[in-house]
């Protein structure tokens, strides 16, 4: 059984950064993929960032590009220039034996982690 605990969040100022990690269990250590999204109150859940084992691609969502890196195993979300507009719970997200290129709907993973609070305030 494949599991996703988050950790890393909470309160930084604008500017600031923030790495996220995603500890995974029980998955298929050369095809799986993982994702993160993030949902802010109100809004839907936006996907941030993938990484997949099976071609070590990795895809950014534009809100996030030159902001945010995820490491090539995806375990990992470095956000740096945070703003405002970056508060939200984040997720990281699994589909286990993936055998294509993730991708950034929230309808390509099944597996989620519980979620992390980060608040970007001065």
């Amino acid at each position: 059984q494949v599991q996703l605990v988050e950790s890393g969040g909470g309160l930084v100022q604008p500017g600031g950064s923030l790495r996220l990690s995603c500890a995974a269990s029980g998955l298929n250590s050369e095809y799986h993929y993982i994702g993160w999204f993030r949902q802010a109150p109100g809004k839907e859940r936006e996907g941030l960032a993938c990484s997949s084992s099976s071609n070590s691609r990795i895809y950014y969502a534009d809100s996030v590009k030159g902001r945010f890196t995820i490491s090539r195993n995806g375990l990992y979300l470095q956000m740096n220039m945070l703003k405002p507009e970056d508060t939200a719970v984040y997720y990281c997200a699994a589909r286990n034996n993936a055998y294509r290129a993730c991708g950034l709907f929230t309808f390509e993973y099944d597996i989620w982690g519980q979620g992390i609070q980060v608040t970007v305030s001065s």
